[in-house]
C-alpha cells in the first residue's frame, strides 16, 4: 500500500491543484468520514480506513438512522487517506465532477468475533460509527447480484436498533445538517471556493485550502478503476466468442439448408 500512495502523491502537484498535503496522521483508532457528493446524482460517500485506504461505499439516498430503511450502497474503488480531508470540487468532466462536503466525520469500530476483512469477505459487516453526526451500530449486507444487471457490488446500509435509532423519519438527520462539519460551510459555499477553510482531521500539519480541487483523474483510485474496467471488457471478450462462433456455425447451417430450391448466403437461387 505504501508504494501505491507513493505513486499517488508523486502524480500530482498539491500547490497547482490545492488538494488536502501533508502526511496522514498516525492513529491507533479507526478513522471514518462521509462525505457530501452532488455529482450526476447527489449521495453520500461513506468512508471506513482499513488496511491503510479507506474502504469506500456510495450511498445513494444517504445513511438513515430508522432501522426500517434499507439504504443501498455501491461498493466504489479503495481510495487514499488523504481524501479524507478533502472537500471541495472535482472538475466537470472527469469521474465524480461536483461539488464535495466533508458532511461526517470520527472514529468507528468493528462488532463480533470476525475481522473486519473476514466480515467483508463473508458480505456481514457489522460495525459502530463515533462520529460528529452518525453514531451507534450499523450494517453493510451485500446484495447477491446487481438490482440493474450490471458488474456493481452493491451492498445494503442499514441502521441497527440502539439509543441512537429513530423509528421514522430516519432522513432528517440529512436534512437537519447540511453544513460541514470541517469548515461549517454549505454547498454552494464549497462550490464558489468561499469561506472558511476546511480544518484538518487525516493530515498531520495539513494545509487545507477553502477552494480545493480534486483532479479525479490520477492517483490511486483512478488507477483501481482502470485495472477494474480492463478485467471486465476482458472477462467479456472471453464470454463472447463461444456465441460468435455459435452464431456463425448456425449462419452456415442457414445458408446450406434447402427450401424451395437450393439456398446460398440466405439467397434461394
Amino acid at each position: 500500500m505504501a508504494d501505491n500512495l507513493s505513486t499517488y502523491r508523486a502524480k500530482r502537484d498539491f500547490k497547482k491543484m490545492g488538494e488536502p498535503s501533508g502526511e496522514v496522521k498516525a492513529s491507533n483508532r479507526w478513522r471514518f468520514v462521509i462525505q457530501k457528493h452532488d455529482a450526476t446524482r447527489l449521495h453520500y460517500d461513506l468512508r471506513l480506513e482499513l488496511d491503510g485506504v479507506f474502504k469506500s461505499w456510495a450511498v445513494t439516498k444517504g445513511p438513515s438512522l430508522d432501522p426500517h430503511d434499507k439504504r443501498l450502497a455501491v461498493e466504489v474503488e479503495d481510495h487514499p487517506l488523504d481524501y479524507g480531508d478533502f472537500e471541495g470540487t472535482i472538475p466537470e468532466g472527469q469521474y465524480g465532477g461536483g461539488t464535495v462536503m466533508l458532511w461526517d466525520r470520527g472514529y468507528w469500530e468493528p462488532e463480533g468475533n470476525k475481522t473486519p476483512e473476514e466480515a467483508l469477505a463473508k458480505g456481514d459487516f457489522k460495525f459502530t460509527l463515533k462520529g460528529n453526526r452518525l453514531h451507534g451500530s450499523f450494517v453493510l449486507v451485500r446484495m447477491r447480484y446487481d438490482r440493474d444487471g450490471g458488474k456493481r457490488t452493491n451492498w445494503l446500509l442499514i441502521k441497527h436498533r440502539d439509543e441512537a435509532a429513530v423509528e421514522e423519519n430516519g432522513a432528517a438527520v440529512l436534512d437537519d445538517n447540511d453544513t460541514s462539519v470541517a469548515s461549517g460551510r454549505t454547498m454552494e459555499a464549497i462550490a464558489a471556493g468561499k469561506g472558511k477553510k476546511p480544518k484538518p482531521f487525516m493530515l498531520e500539519g495539513g494545509v487545507v485550502e477553502a477552494g480545493a480541487i480534486w483532479d479525479s483523474n490520477h492517483g490511486l483510485a483512478a488507477e483501481e478503476r482502470e485495472a477494474g474496467t480492463k478485467t471486465v471488457v476482458k472477462a467479456q471478450a472471453t464470454k463472447k466468442k463461444p456465441a460468435v462462433a455459435q452464431r456463425a456455425k448456425s449462419e452456415m447451417r442457414t445458408g446450406l439448408r434447402s427450401t424451395s430450391g437450393r439456398t446460398v448466403g440466405g439467397q434461394n437461387i
